[in-house]
């Protein structure tokens, strides 16, 4: 199969009115794409990539982006490393956001994320995000300190905040990627007992999952207004079937890596006076 000829803006959602997550299959794969196949393909964007982010961190025009959401044992920490092998570990930075710290939650919601954000020429990866500030806290609204009463409207201005967000990041020159892979519950269980049953796994594992497993259809609720509030033309959500761990990695490389070459990024170009102090380098050291 020729990843050319593979459409992978059918995962793509760039306007979420009509969003309804039921209707995205976290099993699915495409009948003709072979894991054999996929696995080579994805060797080859991790190559590209490595190329890419070359390019990237030369030039110092843009910035990636790459926001990475899910429930628990969805794949994001194996995709992360995976997918950035091959690339130059000083132009890539990943952020794992737990719970904020006293000091984060003297600021705005947004203010640690703001923070943590690439700067020209390099590649942020955002293990979890801003997001969980509509999601985690949708299901658990207690975990929210505000003066103001939690509403509709109290939702609606987050969603508005987060798209204004993305929006001023877009307009500096920041490319914004957002993945969420898409597991099904059966197979969330399947891997939290790998989990338990591995003991080189056992520290993935924690009870506090367990407990938040409970609250599946809200959390379904939850990634189901995000990604249908926030979804946008430069800021497109691409919903990727999780279940086969496989067929996601291809979808994520694949689509990362077509987003960067469209970038159509170039080294910088060298003046004809910093060419001619080259040649003199170059003379110099040769005769030393």
């Amino acid at each position: 199969m020729s990843k050319n000829k593979f459409d992978f803006n059918r995962y793509k959602i760039t306007n979420g009115k009509s969003f309804s997550l039921s209707e995205y299959n976290p099993k699915e794969k495409d009948k003709e794409v072979e894991k054999s196949d996929a696995k080579i393909i994805c060797k080859e964007d991790i190559e590209e990539l490595s190329k890419l982010q070359d390019v990237l961190y030369a030039s110092k025009k843009n910035s990636i982006l790459i926001i990475l959401q899910g429930r628990d044992a969805c794949g994001k920490d194996t995709t992360v490393k995976h997918i950035m092998s091959g690339v130059n570990p000083a132009g890539v930075k990943v952020t794992s956001f737990k719970s904020p710290s006293t000091i984060e939650l003297e600021h705005d919601y947004i203010w640690r994320h703001y923070i943590a954000l690439p700067p020209k020429g390099e590649i942020g990866i955002f293990n979890r995000s801003h997001y969980e500030n509509i999601l985690v806290t949708k299901v658990h609204p207690e975990y929210i300190q505000t003066t103001k009463k939690i509403d509709k409207k109290f939702w609606k201005n987050r969603y508005k905040q987060i798209r204004n967000f993305e929006k001023t990041l877009i307009e500096n020159d920041t490319v914004v990627l957002k993945f969420f892979l898409n597991v099904s519950k059966d197979e969330q269980k399947k891997r939290f007992l790998d989990r338990i049953d591995d003991s080189s796994k056992n520290w993935k594992f924690s009870s506090a999952d367990l407990k938040e497993r409970e609250f599946w259809d809200e959390y379904q609720k939850a990634f189901q207004d995000a990604i249908k509030n926030t979804s946008t033309n430069d800021a497109p959500w691409y919903v990727i079937p999780a279940d086969n761990k496989w067929y996601a990695r291809f979808l994520i490389g694949g689509i990362i890596t077509d987003v960067m070459k469209k970038l159509n990024l170039s080294y910088p170009i060298v003046s004809e006076e910093d060419k001619v102090n080259l040649q003199k380098a170059k003379e110099k050291l040769i005769n030393e």
